[in-house]
């Protein structure tokens, strides 16, 4: 059993979408998301090898397959976030994501040292906001960790989206909570349920936190 710990004042964030954005209705004023912030500012390359991805395979299909897998990750996600908090999931899931998250379990349980709260709205005043899937203890040290689901197993240096939403979040709970996070875990399970665990130590968090600045600055130059 997972130790849970509620130690920061953690508030539930109104959301809004105007014009294409995600907004949070902080006490900040309306703040974009981070995944708003990250999808506008992505690499031209990014979106071109996307645009090809969706021709090569069609229009329907490419909708099929982004369809399913959004599915299947909110079902993995809703289960993992009953498991962390000790309760038992009684909502709606498929063989699949249940198979998914048990791989992501039997990976986890052991490292998960303690929850302080699981999909936590953040936000940094001013510039951000979003929604961390857990936060908490693991392997000892003060962490952000996000469940992730994938198609196929993934590459370190195809992620780095995953990186900076981790930075952006650990920077947002640093601010709203004086904590000092520096540590970002993501675990990922592919439909063929292979694992993968990504992970960014306090020596390379710094480097995130400059590309999601960055990128920040990027959105609101371009806004």
């Amino acid at each position: 059993m997972i130790t849970i710990n509620y130690k920061y004042p953690y508030k539930e964030i109104k959301r809004k979408k105007v014009n294409g954005k995600r907004l949070y209705e902080t006490e900040s004023g309306a703040l974009p998301s981070v995944t708003t912030i990250l999808d506008k500012t992505k690499p031209r390359q990014k979106r071109i090898a996307l645009a090809n991805w969706r021709k090569r395979v069609g229009e329907k299909q490419a909708q099929k397959i982004v369809t399913e897998a959004a599915n299947t990750g909110t079902y993995m996600h809703a289960i993992l976030e009953s498991w962390v908090l000790n309760e038992e999931y009684s909502g709606e899931s498929t063989v699949q994501s249940r198979m998914m998250a048990e791989v992501v379990k039997k990976n986890t349980q052991d490292d998960i040292n303690e929850v302080w709260g699981s999909e936590v709205n953040l936000y940094y005043p001013g510039l951000y906001a979003g929604t961390t899937d857990l936060v908490g203890m693991y392997k000892g040290r003060p962490t952000i960790m996000d469940f992730k689901q994938t198609n196929k197993p993934k590459k370190r240096e195809w992620i780095d989206d995953y990186f900076m939403q981790g930075a952006a979040y650990g920077l947002a709970h640093n601010a709203l909570y004086e904590t000092k996070i520096e540590n970002i875990a993501i675990f990922m399970c592919s439909r063929d349920c292979e694992w993968q665990l990504f992970e960014v130590d306090a020596q390379e968090f710094p480097e995130w936190e400059q590309k999601w600045a960055m990128r920040v600055e990027q959105f609101y130059d371009q806004s």
